[in-house]
């Protein structure tokens, strides 16, 4: 992310990273959309880094593929304020709603906590009614 961030700045407004994936905010400077170039580029970096250990599938290794990202992200423009809350909360209760802890606090790889220093979200936050939603992942 910062090597990136150098190259092709943003600001993180949101984050919060999981086992299997992870949720971001960012904010782009302005008349710049470029969100996949972006991505494109922290996925190679960190690809580079790290050995080659991960299980790959035979599809995987035909197309000399790594084992680590999905191939796609899901993005979406925030449209405004309500939109904005709404993902922010969304990515913090992220951790909850899998399964991996019982409260937003307990999850350490989140924005939350810096949230919380800043006075943003109370260290007790809770989600009051998760099906009003209308953040995240979709699904069918």
């Amino acid at each position: 992310m910062r090597i990136v961030r150098k190259k092709q700045p943003f600001h993180i407004d949101a984050w919060v990273v999981l086992p299997d994936h992870m949720h971001t905010i960012w904010t782009l400077p302005p008349d710049d959309d470029r969100y996949s170039d972006r991505w494109r580029a922290i996925k190679k970096a960190f690809t580079k880094a790290i050995p080659k250990t991960e299980y790959r599938s035979q599809v995987r290794i035909a197309r000399r593929e790594r084992g680590i990202w999905q191939r796609r992200f899901w993005e979406h423009t925030i449209n405004d304020e309500k939109d904005y809350a709404a993902h922010m909360d969304y990515i913090h209760y992220n951790p909850v709603k899998h399964g991996w802890v019982q409260t937003v606090k307990e999850w350490p790889y989140s924005s939350f906590h810096r949230l919380v220093k800043m006075g943003i979200y109370s260290s007790n936050w809770v989600v009051m009614d998760l099906e009003s939603f209308e953040a995240g992942e979709r699904e069918n």
